[in-house]
């Protein structure tokens, strides 16, 4: 997008001249064929590393490179539309950094952007390492809408956290429209409280704690980048077996997904009887995804505070569970995996904890009491999983495309057992598959005795008490091997 140049006359009126357009750039790893910028090389070439200061808005759009025959100035002449807010900071602060770039045809192409420490009247943020992990949060945030760029008047930059006033005022400045609209506005009136004389010191420490959890947040956008179907079908052959109908109605998502670059409108719920591996499945989609997740307990939730947190009203007051996975997962993309959805059918008397998931699940925007704003969600992604569906109320079920689960066959748990369960087992306890044999009838010793149990998670048991019942007599009755037929398992095991 163009920003107009003023006229030749500004100069002598004291009024910032603009020299540069603005261009649109989702790139997380710039290059000189990429570039942050491009600066003026008509009048020399710089070098690959120069240092030196911004000097915009304050004279004109420029960079004064520090070299040896003094100060050379050269305009900007383009900038990566996320870096305008950082780049006008930088100037305003008098801050000296060292760029690297490459001289091409159209100018000095930037593509690094370092600081080398304070000049007179530097005003850094306390913690060290600031503009690096700026520069790091820019890169991986999106383009701003550029209609309404001209309303704005270490190497390991994410091992930082924004903490002081300071550094969340720079952050909130140079941020600029990388940050989702309501967000800045709310950024900007809980910086104003926490800066307040006229208010409390607990509203002051309440505003700066929300700030720094806010702020430390990674908000992305809805698009959502495709996924490998093969990958995807790998992850699912590596941790389910059978269940092809189940692994077919995931693809299916996959392939939803790569097409619209977008999560589905519907999250996925899981159903089935205990121990048949719903969770298991959760984490393979999550996996699958690529994103942060975390888990919801509905069965321990019996207050719907425990989700929407606390009122600033309270010297105690903190957020709820669901900022809270924002907080620790650093972005806002992440898979929600609530377990025993049909366990959160009732509150005690505060309210019904289900309720709650409901605008969660609409990927409509999350309100937390304790940070006061309406948290975007068009990146979370719920997977529910329930032992019985008809415990679950009809508007949270119809948020969900739900999958479910049959119980295993006495044929599928022998497979399980032997070619999952059991190796799994002898891998963790370091013991070799010739030291703890099944045959045959032992291995149909152990379904017929778990015969009447749901799921798998009996027969993995049963694989664990026998791995170490081998590896008891192993080391002390220095046997070789242990055998187990089903005369052998029916003594271990009852």
């Amino acid at each position: 997008m163009p920003v107009f140049d003023f006229n030749s006359t500004a100069d002598e009126k004291n009024v910032a001249v603009c020299t540069y357009t603005t261009f649109s750039s989702n790139e997380g790893q710039p290059s000189a064929d990429k570039p942050l910028l491009l600066l003026d090389n008509q009048s020399r070439e710089w070098k690959h590393h120069s240092c030196g200061m911004f000097t915009n808005p304050v004279k004109r759009t420029s960079f004064e490179f520090q070299e040896e025959d003094g100060v050379v100035s050269a305009d900007i002449l383009r900038i990566d539309s996320r870096f305008v807010s950082l780049l006008r900071w930088l100037g305003e602060n008098h801050i000296k950094v060292r760029l690297s770039g490459e001289n091409h045809a159209d100018g000095y192409a930037v593509y690094k952007i370092r600081e080398m420490g304070a000049g007179a009247g530097t005003k850094l943020s306390a913690e060290d390492g600031f503009l690096q992990f700026m520069i790091d949060r820019l890169l991986a945030s999106e383009a701003p809408d550029e209609t309404e760029l001209d309303e704005e008047g270490i190497e390991d930059g994410d091992d930082m956290k924004l903490t002081s006033i300071q550094s969340i005022t720079d952050f909130i400045t140079c941020a600029g429209r990388t940050l989702p609209d309501n967000i800045q506005l709310w950024a900007r009136r809980n910086l104003a409280v926490a800066k307040s004389s006229e208010v409390s010191p607990e509203e002051r420490r309440h505003a700066q704690r929300a700030l720094s959890i806010m702020m430390n947040v990674q908000w992305k956008s809805n698009y959502f980048a495709s996924i490998d179907p093969v990958e995807a079908r790998k992850i699912l052959d590596e941790e389910l077996y059978g269940l092809e109908r189940v692994k077919q109605r995931i693809m299916e998502t996959i392939i939803q997904i790569n097409r619209t670059h977008t999560l589905p409108a519907y999250g996925l719920l899981i159903c089935g009887p205990a121990g048949t591996g719903k969770s298991q499945i959760a984490y393979a989609v999550a996996r699958i995804l690529k994103l942060p997740w975390t888990t919801l307990d509905m069965s321990s939730i019996n207050d719907p505070e425990q989700l929407t947190g606390s009122s600033r009203i309270y010297s105690n007051a903190k957020p709820g569970i669901i900022m809270e996975a924002f907080a620790m997962a650093g972005e806002s993309n992440l898979v929600f995996i609530i377990n025993e959805l049909d366990k959160a059918a009732s509150g005690k008397g505060n309210g019904n904890p289900a309720d709650v998931l409901l605008t969660l699940l609409d990927n409509l925007g999350f309100t937390d009491n304790y940070m006061e704003c309406m948290i975007p969600t068009t990146g979370v992604y719920p997977i529910a999983t329930a032992n019985d569906k008809s415990q679950i109320s009809a508007p949270i079920l119809s948020r969900f495309a739900v999958i479910e689960l049959p119980d295993y066959t006495p044929e599928e748990k022998k497979i399980i057992f032997s070619k999952f369960a059991l190796p799994k087992v002898l891998k963790r306890i370091g013991l070799k598959e010739d030291e703890c044999i099944i045959t045959e009838d032992g291995l149909q010793a152990v379904v017929e005795l778990h015969r009447n149990t749901s799921g798998i998670r009996d027969i993995e048991q049963a694989a664990e008490h026998l791995a170490a019942n081998a590896l008891y007599r192993i080391e002390v009755d220095k046997v070789a091997n242990v055998v187990f037929d089903a005369t052998e398992v029916r003594r271990v095991l009852e």
